[in-house]
């Protein structure tokens, strides 16, 4: 697909792209209208807490076993602790500058790194300081949801340039995108299992992410159809995923679980 192709359309679904002469437009101070108007956007950010937190304020901080990092707020957002990496996206620190760059006051401890070194000193912490972390969160759901939306759609430009069929999964992400199931798939499913284009977020060499699951997807379904299908693929991707994680990472525990937030996108 030719570049400018790819920002013409692109311009129509994110007002992102200037027309060719013209200057550059600033980025959208609010949604665009066609896509706003169609998008619960209220409801948007409880189905997502829902999803990753049972819809519970305790659950806004938490350490899941078997794992490095604390997850936080309605999307879980990945916090690693100070001199600990890994394969994922870490994506609590992004969101704490998103929220400053929108003007909201953030607590001066969510700098740095984690402040627990581990999930032991995370269960034995009585600092107040996970509970102080849980007020904030569930007093600012908006801003986590607008954080998660802006994540997916700032992904698909670089979704596209990894793709080998780029014209196929702008279509889907497309229509995905026009209705608020559809944008609930794909503002999910980033921040459930990333974008998909990180070379460290593979197995044997396939990925996860939403680009697998865009190009796992079959046709170009509109409307009920297309999260239909999008949940389908999903769903493949993920026992894909278990299939060829290594055996250490246990993975198979999870499965089930995945399968079922997956079947929420039809």
């Amino acid at each position: 697909m030719k570049p400018w192709g790819i920002c013409s359309t692109l311009a129509l679904l994110l007002g992102a792209c200037s027309e060719p002469g013209q200057p550059a437009a600033a980025p959208p101070a609010r949604r665009p209208a066609a896509v706003q108007s169609q998008i619960d956007l209220a409801g948007l950010g409880k189905r997502i807490w829902q999803n990753e937190c049972a819809g519970s304020v305790t659950g806004l901080v938490s350490w899941n076993a078997g794992e490095a990092f604390p997850s936080l707020g309605i999307g879980h957002f990945i916090w690693y602790p100070s001199g600990v990496t890994g394969p994922f996206d870490e994506s609590f620190p992004k969101f704490v500058a998103f929220a400053r760059a929108r003007g909201v006051a953030v607590p001066a401890f969510f700098n740095g790194a984690a402040p627990w070194p581990n999930k032991a000193a995370f269960a034995a912490d009585r600092s107040g300081k996970a509970d102080a972390m849980r007020r904030w969160l569930a007093s600012h759901v908006a801003v986590q949801t607008d954080f998660i939306i802006a994540r997916s759609r700032a992904a698909l430009p670089t979704l596209l340039q990894h793709s080998s069929n780029p014209q196929a999964v702008l279509a889907r992400y497309k229509a995905l995108a026009a209705t608020t199931q559809g944008m609930y798939c794909l503002v999910d499913y980033v921040n459930f299992k990333g974008e998909g284009t990180k070379p460290t977020e593979r197995y044997q060499g396939q990925g996860w992410g939403l680009l697998q699951v865009l190009e796992e997807m079959r046709g170009i379904p509109q409307g009920r159809a297309a999260t239909a299908e999008f949940a389908r693929a999903a769903e493949a991707v993920m026992r894909r995923r278990v299939a060829n994680a290594p055996a250490s990472r246990g993975e198979q525990r999870w499965l089930a679980g995945w399968v079922n937030r997956c079947r929420t996108y039809r």
